[in-house]
């Protein structure tokens, strides 16, 4: 059994830094600390827990230039970009702690002078957050913020591709004077990760990563009938409709494909294209494609960085191959792509025409910069298509006529629809995949009832005095 881990660097392959996994003595004291501060967090008033989380949101605020640095290293993002995910944690979590006195409010119902009822949202207990590396802080920040708001503590398991942003998250909290045991990290490998996912201390589990980790977490779960969250794989797809703007789709589109290597669960990897303004689409989503130059991460002017490892790189050019051997055409040249190294995580971006659902390309989940593109005759044949696939997460229409959007979306299999917008999670509103994506939901109102339970009061006694009744 490995005792520790390296983090490569998808820069240039150096090991940017290594860790050790916690023994078994370590995480024993960490579930222990955990159960210790959870009966005294949970009594604290909802302001209190509110100010630890906004102390915590001005450390990482002010480390924003460093934890930048950290993700271009760590997972390849490019420099001029990293400052985004850190904005976008502080926005979700400053979202979710201002409804959090809403949405943990107790459900009064109508009562009499003998009888009061009235429904109470309790801490579910010591929850285990598991992050995946490609958006560390921002898929992290779904469950944390309201985990601890409803009055959880919260172990967290980060990915070993990206370990600094837990060091980040605890050193925040410790500066906004945390109490011991509510916040806590542990760097464990996959065995530990699910022996402590079924530990009996362990009452919730978020777990956003791929689906055959989902499905491990799972089995290890069987018969224990825990609450579990899973944000699992996409194969999200767009349609253009005939009245879109097509230079809004255009760049749109394009962004929601590439943005981040194109490694974001809810990134566009199949688009359908009505026939009577397919040509023109492709004619300037060619043109505009080229703007995306893959290069060196710590370079100010790029754009689209490595892929965080060679061998996720090479899953990409595989379905490419696959794609293109089973008649699709390539629409982008190569060779314009000084950057593309074969063999190595830099990737460049690629355009495919003449897709079909035969290909790895339109049913597997890609995760990178890569684009399966199929003509469509009308909505109908697009519904069809979008709605083949194991996987529900999102779906993106692009079309100036709402009524017809949101019918369409009455019929498409997915959490979260877009109209003219794709690949954006809004904290007002529940994130949940349908099929292969997942199960349950985070953020919004919604996201608070995944990290607690209902507790009813059902009061009876002598009549309350009040001034109509008073002697």
């Amino acid at each position: 059994m490995q005792t520790r881990f390296e983090t490569l660097s998808p820069v240039d392959n150096s090991v940017f830094l290594c860790r050790e996994y916690a023994n078994d003595t370590e995480i024993e004291q960490a579930l222990q600390r955990a159960c210790d501060a959870q009966a005294e967090w949970q009594q604290l008033a909802l302001p209190q827990r509110a100010a630890y989380c906004l102390k915590m949101l001005d450390s990482v605020s002010a480390a924003s230039a460093d934890i930048a640095r950290e993700l271009c290293w760590m997972m390849g993002r490019p420099i001029s970009q990293g400052a985004g995910e850190v904005s976008g944690f502080i926005e979700r979590a400053r979202y979710m702690i201002s409804i959090a006195e809403q949405a943990l409010a107790p459900t009064e119902l109508a009562d009499s002078p003998q009888q009061r009822r009235y429904i109470r949202h309790r801490p579910l207990g010591n929850c285990l957050l598991i992050a995946p590396w490609n958006y560390p802080y921002l898929t992290t920040v779904n469950t944390l913020i309201p985990a601890l708001m409803a009055g959880n503590t919260v172990l967290l398991k980060p990915s070993s591709q990206t370990p600094l942003c837990a060091e980040r998250l605890a050193g925040a909290f410790r500066q906004a004077g945390l109490p011991d045991g509510v916040f806590q990290y542990l760097y464990l490998d996959h065995q530990q990760s699910l022996a402590l996912a079924a530990d009996s201390r362990i009452d919730h589990i978020s777990f956003t990563g791929s689906n055959a980790g989902g499905d491990a977490i799972e089995h290890a779960l069987a018969g224990q009938f825990k609450s579990l969250t899973l944000e699992l794989g996409g194969k999200d797809p767009a349609y253009v409709r005939p009245d879109a703007d097509l230079d809004l789709a255009v760049a749109s589109v394009l962004e929601g494909a590439f943005y981040n290597s194109g490694q974001s669960c809810c990134a566009i990897e199949r688009l359908y294209l009505h026939k009577d303004i397919c040509q023109a689409f492709i004619d300037r989503a060619v043109a505009a494609a080229y703007h995306y130059q893959p290069g060196r991460p710590d370079h100010p002017d790029t754009v689209l960085g490595p892929m965080v490892n060679a061998r996720a790189a090479q899953r990409v050019r595989a379905q490419a191959a696959d794609a293109l051997a089973k008649g699709g055409v390539a629409l982008l040249d190569s060779a314009r792509f000084s950057a593309d190294q074969p063999g190595s995580a830099y990737l460049a971006p690629q355009l495919i025409a003449h897709a079909d659902h035969s290909m790895t390309l339109m049913t597997e989940e890609t995760f990178g910069p890569l684009l399966g593109i199929m003509q469509v005759a009308d909505d109908d044949e697009a519904i069809r298509l979008m709605n083949d696939s194991d996987y529900g997460l999102t779906a993106a229409l692009y079309s100036r006529d709402i009524d017809s959007a949101v019918n369409i979306g009455n019929r498409l299999h997915c959490g979260t629809l877009f109209l003219i917008r794709c690949d954006y999670l809004d904290p007002a509103l529940a994130w949940s995949g349908t099929k292969g994506s997942g199960r349950g939901c985070s953020l919004s109102s919604l996201g608070y009832q995944q990290l607690t339970r209902p507790q009813s009061y059902n009061l009876n006694g002598p009549p309350r005095v009040t001034p109509e009744n008073e002697p």
